[in-house]
């Protein structure tokens, strides 16, 4: 492969420094950064600074809402109360924000909500009044707790903890006002989480979660606790999610893939227990599900290839109600107004961050209420990808399989173009046409293309492609990166000599992965919060969480899937990997260690590959906080000047 030879490297580095800047603070250790260029933090900042905002719930009492958004530092609660409205800060912590479900007792202004301390995770659950602007806490202050949602009249609290033993997540009931009397309602082995109220607030829909594939729903009644299956259970993997009882109790509405390959809609009968599909026809997952509070309408999105499609009908005849087709790109959150007459969702395409939009339901306008800033820039100055199928290894139903891909190209170049290949984590995620700063800066200002590839195993493709990377298969998927690479260099106009890979979680093992197998046609890599060996990953994540990970990566406890996983671990095959190497990671991520991070980086510098390294001590599985992220991002993009695009030397952006 080629890439700049170190002593070249070294002389970049150190002109790089001339007008720099190094982190600040003592909350990130760094070893092999240099100075970030002044040029590039002022080039940058344009990006850096372009902002977003989601709905997190409507102000049920004066019809505004509550935003989710970044001014400063963290992700915070703002209330809007019109369309371009001021946005009105309410909460101000060094921690990012969310989770928000608003209260909906009579005489009472406020929401709960939950924090965590440093990206650890272990979520708490507040109080915020919107009177006074005080904040209480309403869990324990020590375990990890998630998915608060208030019963119908707001005299109760569900939530999942693991208070119990630290290992299970069980749900709870808390009285807000009385939290320290909260009661077990759920007491079994596994992760469990409330799903539904039902409307007079004594019955609760509850879901054990087992895996991606696998669920098990309940009805639990909360005077003696009895919990009644919704299904039969034996009868195989499968999956159910998004609950929703209608105003009269005898119907919850819900999505699975208990017919076939795709999370379908069904209406649930509360007294018979059979279902009836509601979308015979329809080849694509419904992904996102909400029913107005009077039953009156029913919205849900589709995920078509990655891109969402919005859904609307007047119940309880399923009228589809007819408006103009919304902008192509990812719908978030949908949120029925407390009258019933609008929708507001998120809304994020591949050229705008995501923004807040209302549908009226009475004449199928739509109204942006938030405009988040673009950094001082312009739609028209992103590029928006194209979906690719690029062939594989194997072959479905008698022909070569393909393989999704998102693929941005530079508008102009000179010669053959260098390209990122960024993977997604998960590994059951999926990469969406959605914006970033960071894909368009690539683009824009280093001249890249990025392929953003969905291999085997992501979501959005069904349950079998979902599992096609389960077990003892899951090296297929980082094949599918090497047939990526035969694409690469099939294609005219990239430069199949100039390719780096980036991916964060389960997608920064693709990338060391594909670094170890591929060595020859990759120039370098950046692996963020990645896993370095599946044996010391499932022995040391967080014991909330080990079981369900075992179930997509296999259990380490048998002697067979050990040895298979030690052998596909990046650490027993490090010597195989040779190019330059950027590896970030926060100290207190739960899911994936940091010493995950810390030991490939030991036997990458016994190989003598170069390497850069990046430890947030106040992050966790991710860079939350912007001053951490910017510096990710700066340091990000000088290692790809320095060891992807061969420059020998890093020019300012005016030469």
């Amino acid at each position: 492969m080629k890439y700049v030879g170190l002593l070249c490297t070294l002389a970049i580095l150190l002109r790089a420094a001339a007008i720099a800047q190094s982190p600040e603070g003592d909350n990130l250790e760094v070893t092999g950064i240099p100075a970030i260029p002044q040029r590039l933090i002022e080039r940058s900042m344009h990006y850096q600074n372009i902002r977003s905002a989601s709905i997190s719930n409507w102000d049920v009492r004066n019809n505004g809402m509550y935003i989710s958004t970044r001014f400063a530092n963290t992700t915070q609660i703002h209330h809007v109360t019109k369309p371009g409205g001021m946005r009105t800060q309410l909460t101000f912590f060094h921690e990012p924000v969310s989770g928000l479900s608003v209260d909906p007792r009579e005489g009472r202004d406020g929401f709960a909500f939950t924090r965590d301390d440093g990206g650890a995770e272990f979520y708490q659950i507040y109080y915020f009044d919107t009177h006074s602007g005080k904040t209480k806490l309403l869990s324990d202050g020590r375990s990890r707790h998630s998915g608060a949602s208030w019963s119908k009249n707001g005299s109760l609290i569900a939530f999942s903890s693991n208070r119990r033993n630290g290992r299970d997540m069980d749900v709870w009931i808390m009285n807000p006002d009385n939290p320290s009397d909260a009661w077990l309602l759920t007491e079994s082995v596994g992760s469990w989480n409330p799903s539904a109220w039902s409307p007079d607030g004594e019955q609760l829909v509850v879901t054990r979660y087992v895996s991606v594939n696998k669920s098990l729903p309940y009805i639990v009644n909360l005077v003696d606790k009895e919990m009644t299956p919704m299904f039969p259970y034996d009868v195989g993997d499968i999956s159910y999610a998004n609950f929703n009882w209608s105003p009269d109790a005898a119907t919850i509405y819900y999505t699975s893939d208990r017919d076939g390959e795709f999370n379908l809609l069904y209406a649930y009968d509360a007294h018979s227990g059979e279902s009836r599909l509601l979308t015979p026809a329809l080849r694509w997952s419904v992904e996102r599900l909400r029913l107005s509070e009077d039953g009156s309408w029913l919205a849900y999105t589709v995920n078509e290839d990655g891109m969402s499609r919005l859904r609307i009908f007047r119940m309880p005849d399923m009228t589809p109600f007819e408006f103009d087709p919304l902008p192509t790109g990812v719908i978030g959150a949908l949120r029925f107004s407390p009258d019933g007459d609008r929708l507001a969702l998120n809304l994020n395409t591949a050229i705008s961050p995501s923004d807040v939009y209302v549908l009226s339901l009475l004449d199928g306008t739509l109204t942006r209420w938030t405009h988040s800033e673009l950094g001082g820039m312009h739609a028209d100055d992103f590029v928006a990808p194209t979906l690719v199928l690029y062939p594989t290894f194997d072959e479905v139903n008698g022909e070569q399989r393909t393989i999704p891909a998102f693929f941005y190209m530079p508008r102009s170049s000179n010669g053959k173009i260098p390209v990122i290949i960024n993977i997604h984590g998960g590994p059951e995620g999926q990469s969406r046409p959605s914006f970033s700063s960071t894909t368009q800066y690539w683009v824009n200002e280093l001249g890249c293309a990025v392929v953003e590839p969905n291999v085997r195993g992501s979501a959005g493709y069904g349950r079998t492609y979902l599992a096609l990377d389960d077990g003892y298969n899951r090296e297929h998927s980082v094949r599918d990166i090497g047939a990526l690479l035969d694409w690469i260099t099939a294609h005219p106009g990239l430069d199949e000599d100039r390719v780096a890979v980036i991916g964060a979680s389960y997608g920064g093992y693709m990338v060391l992965a594909s670094m170890m197998h591929y060595p020859e046609q990759i120039a370098c890599g950046v692996n963020v919060v990645g896993i370095s060996n599946f044996v010391t990953f499932l022995q040391n994540t967080q014991s909330y969480r080990r079981d369900l990970r075992r179930v997509e990566y296999g259990d380490e406890r048998d002697p067979l899937m050990r040895e298979f996983l030690i052998g596909i671990s990046p650490t027993t095959n490090a010597a195989n990997i040779r190019a330059p190497m950027f590896v970030a990671h926060g100290e207190n991520d739960p899911r994936v260690p940091a010493s995950e991070a810390r030991q490939i980086v030991e036997a990458l510098r016994g190989n003598g590959v170069p390497v850069w390294t990046m430890f947030a001590k106040d992050e966790g599985h991710g860079f939350r906080k912007k001053h951490n992220r910017d510096y990710f991002n700066w340091s990000t993009i000088l290692f790809f000047e320095a060891y992807l695009l061969n420059r020998g030397t890093i020019p300012d952006y005016d030469e």
